[in-house]
């Protein structure tokens, strides 16, 4: 949810109507247009009930970094309800436990909970073999543990850079390389999933360190998605556009003012939620998607096309000035 704004109106648009009114943007804080356009949302009404049938993953041990809250909260219960065994990890030991405790009385099935940062490679190294030791290896890994911040890039710090790079790219990295270690010596596949952002694509001012290090998770996906899928391994991401999550909002829109703005400029008109990514991470990580290998999935509402498009913000413009317009261009004599 970095601070990309929709682009105005083309030029020709502009001299057609002179200085556009305000109603034609949907950037800025101040004076915010309040578009009916979110309206549309009625139409992609999301269905927060779990996809995939009961016991899909019965008998399955499924891992997950940053398991006990946002996203990843949402990951372990729709994976737990599946029928698997989950194992969550993070640095805060005592939110993990009471997560695996809530989605245990919920579920019927064990939620454990392991200490570990993942930017420590001897905690790494240790939490995989705890893992190993209450569950079996895993059948899922879910690469989930993030951080991110807004700021502009001239006020970045070395250790800003440094602290996540190392959550979300060197944190990914141990956790992968560790377990994969651990699954081919064992002669065992497993499904691998990553959670990066649709920025991680085409970058984005003020998230810089995200961005980078996303991007590099993805392209270390792609690389093992190759090489290790003669060891039954299979590597896939899902790229989030907004999805409403305490931990994420609270420090990329900390006033709330943007959230608006992140609205109307979704072709979908709303927010994306917690139950849908975790409906799409469980069948990725399912059988039912046992030649999915090596790809990356855009779940962002048609958010990306609508920020790439070059004249999609004329979506302001009313049927009455399109007829005004077509018959500006009709009389155009210039090629």
């Amino acid at each position: 949810m970095a601070g990309r704004t929709g682009r105005s109106l083309a030029p020709w648009a502009l001299r057609a109507f002179g200085s556009p009114p305000q109603r034609f943007f949907s950037c800025g804080t101040k004076g915010l247009y309040k578009s009916k356009d979110a309206e549309r949302s009625k139409f992609f009404k999301p269905l927060k009930k779990v996809m995939l049938p009961p016991n899909s993953f019965k008998g399955k041990v499924v891992f997950i970094t940053g398991g006990g809250t946002g996203i990843g909260k949402g990951l372990t219960t729709v994976f737990s309800s599946l029928g698997a065994t989950c194992v969550i990890a993070s640095r805060k030991i005592d939110v993990l436990k009471a997560a695996a405790e809530e989605i245990s009385s919920q579920t019927g099935n064990k939620v454990h909970a392991i200490q570990c940062d993942v930017r420590d490679p001897g905690m790494v190294k240790n939490a995989v073999s705890e893992l190993i030791k209450v569950a079996g290896h895993p059948d899922v890994v879910i690469n989930n543990a993030a951080g991110n911040f807004i700021s502009l890039s001239e006020r970045l710090s070395p250790n800003a850079w440094k602290t996540i790079t190392d959550i979300v790219l060197n944190g990914t990295a141990f956790v992968t390389l560790e377990i994969g270690k651990e699954l081919i010596k064992a002669g065992k596949g497993a499904a691998f999933l990553a959670i990066t952002t649709i920025y991680a694509k085409s970058g984005s001012a003020f998230v810089v360190p995200s961005a980078s290090a996303k991007a590099g998770v993805e392209i270390m996906s792609l690389s093992l998605a190759a090489e290790w899928s003669r060891y039954g391994m299979r590597f896939n991401v899902i790229q989030p556009g907004p999805i409403r999550t305490k931990g994420a909002f609270s420090r990329l829109d900390p006033t709330g003012e943007f959230e608006q703005e992140m609205i109307e400029r979704l072709p979908c008109g709303r927010l994306g939620t917690v139950e849908e990514i975790s409906n799409l991470a469980a069948f990725l990580c399912s059988d039912y998607a046992s030649w999915i290998n090596g790809s990356i999935i855009r779940f962002d509402g048609g958010e990306y096309v609508f920020l790439s498009g070059e004249f999609n913000s004329l979506m302001k413009v009313t049927t009455q000035q399109w007829d005004m317009l077509e018959q500006l261009i009709r009389k155009t004599t210039d090629s």
